[in-house]
């Protein structure tokens, strides 16, 4: 389970500008945290952007925007805020708080490899910091995890494409033996129509012999007979 994002209100103060500028800025900081404790996270947003208007490089209106962010369920412009306040915030304390919310939402998107070097760099500006340990051990097991996964899956699609495969050699291959079968019945079909026109011609022709054979017999008898015939006249 996640740990929660730092909820710590930053008042740093960028020197320089007019005293007016000054505190203007220090209230709209000082009013959104007060909203923000309240849990009035829209509100909050509001006057943050107000601290931003007169301070563009307020790192502490930056990370307490994105926190307000964050708590309304925008991460990505949550991201966007904490990313701008890594840019030009100096304090090693506050930037290890800024890549503690960072590596938060990474992990909450399962970007687990982007998630881990946001941790390792919170450490690396504040070691001490056991929330951002923890969270970075967890990290690393579910990447550890994912990676576990996707291994599993494609040794599973592997398995399944092999098996799909195999599956279509054997419906081919009793395809090809249907095929083959089929043309041997038909083969033997075609020899047994052949055979039988000639054993038929075979039959036509020892008929017609029996009668050529007939009629010389009957045309030799009548030879006979009219030899005899014409003897005895």
């Amino acid at each position: 389970m996640l740990q929660k994002t730092y909820i710590t209100l930053l008042f740093l103060l960028v020197a320089g500008g007019s005293a007016f500028a000054q505190k203007s800025d220090r209230d709209y900081l000082r009013s959104g945290n007060k909203l923000y404790n309240d849990s009035l996270f829209v509100k909050a947003e509001v006057d943050y952007r107000k601290a931003l208007e007169v301070n563009p490089k307020s790192t502490d209106a930056m990370f307490n925007l994105g926190n307000s962010l964050l708590m309304q369920q925008k991460a990505k412009e949550a991201m966007e805020q904490f990313e701008s306040a890594s840019k030009v915030e100096k304090e090693k304390d506050k930037l290890a708080q800024i890549y503690h919310n960072m590596g938060v939402i990474l992990q909450a998107s399962k970007q687990y490899p982007q998630c881990i070097e946001a941790y390792k760099e919170s450490l690396r500006n504040n070691p001490k910091d056991n929330e951002t340990r923890y969270n970075l051990a967890l990290a690393q097991k579910l990447l550890k995890d994912q990676q576990q996964n996707q291994q599993n899956q494609n040794k599973d699609q592997k398995q399944d494409q092999k098996d799909e495969q195999k599956e279509q050699n054997k419906d081919q291959k009793n395809q090809d033996k249907k095929d083959q079968q089929q043309n041997q019945n038909q083969q033997q079909q075609q020899n047994k129509d052949e055979m039988s026109k000639e054993n038929a011609q075979q039959l036509l022709n020892a008929v017609m012999q029996d009668e050529k054979n007939v009629q010389d017999k009957v045309k030799k008898q009548m030879q006979i007979r009219g030899k005899k015939l014409d003897k005895d006249w």
